[in-house]
């Protein structure tokens, strides 16, 4: 039995380091060419938007709560802290998106409508994330860059359903196609 304990004990300080490696190879990745990050909005409880809310009238939408203000800056503080003090920033156009990179602190926030949500019209999903991939692809990616935005857009660029704050790397190929470099958790 002690035995036993000894390997699962081994292979799960294995795991633990092997995902370490992997992370820090993420935060490298992040500061290379052709690589952002696009990160989920931090916490902002309920799902969806009240109806008739507004993109330019906070008091109208779903918001950041406490815990998701205080999620927005650790955030930052994780990118500080993995040798990305300053990033080019775009968001959507939603407080709870603009909010998380503002308080992120890592420069100026610069909205993106191609970033904004569809959740509430499916419809628009196809051409959103056709008009998002051109946009995407004519982006300076010399240095460190960061896009705050939706679930749903994350999904539709990735096929990754991110928690809130989590962020997901990507790496644009030569040819333009986006692909999953990783995964980083901010919790």
């Amino acid at each position: 039995m002690t035995t036993r304990r000894a390997i699962v004990t081994s292979l799960a300080g294995l795991l633990l380091a092997s995902d370490g490696r992997a992370q820090s190879g993420l935060w490298t990745s992040l500061r290379a060419p052709d690589h952002f990050a696009l990160i989920r909005h931090a916490l902002a409880p309920g799902t969806f938007d009240p109806p008739g809310f507004r993109v330019d009238d906070c008091t109208t939408q779903r918001n950041l709560s406490t815990e998701g203000r205080t999620q927005a800056v650790r955030i930052g503080e994780l990118f500080r802290a993995n040798g990305i003090a300053a990033a080019r920033l775009h968001s959507s156009q939603w407080c709870r998106c603009l909010e998380t990179a503002t308080l992120m602190k890592l420069g100026d926030v610069s909205p993106q409508p191609l970033l904004n949500s569809f959740a509430q019209n499916r419809d628009r999903a196809v051409q959103r994330t056709a008009a998002l991939r051109p946009w995407i692809a004519q982006l300076e990616l010399a240095g460190p860059t960061v896009m705050v935005t939706h679930q749903v857009v994350i999904t539709a660029l990735s096929e990754v359903f991110p928690g809130s704050g989590e962020i997901v790397v990507m790496r644009r190929q030569p040819d333009g196609r986006l692909v999953v470099a990783g995964r980083l958790p901010t919790a």
